[in-house]
């Protein structure tokens, strides 16, 4: 697909930062719908982006953030990614148990 460019990562992240679209993604793993509602809301400032590219870059980013984040627990300060503290704000709350269990 087509690169996403910082106002659209940084618009996905506001949608994936609503409370209730959290909750949805935690509680499930068919998420279709969910992406669905999130490339509708993307729609909405202009973002032309289907359900697969969404639910894809959002994996994307919560991988780079997961790595990111161990990197930084084991001591190491040279892995860093944009959008980090945003993901933080998010991700950061949840426990490791949970994120391995809702990884697959």
């Amino acid at each position: 697909g087509k690169h996403w460019t910082v106002n659209e990562v940084r618009a996905l992240i506001c949608i994936w930062s609503d409370k209730n679209i959290q909750q949805q993604l935690e509680g499930t793993v068919r998420n279709k719908r969910i992406f669905e509602q999130v490339a509708a809301r993307l729609q909405k400032f202009g973002i032309d982006r289907d359900w697969k590219q969404c639910r894809t870059k959002y994996k994307n980013l919560k991988h780079e953030y997961k790595s990111v984040k161990s990197a930084q627990d084991s001591g190491s300060t040279s892995r860093s990614m944009k959008f980090f503290n945003e993901l933080d704000a998010i991700l950061g709350h949840s426990t490791m148990e949970q994120a391995s269990r809702s990884d697959n």
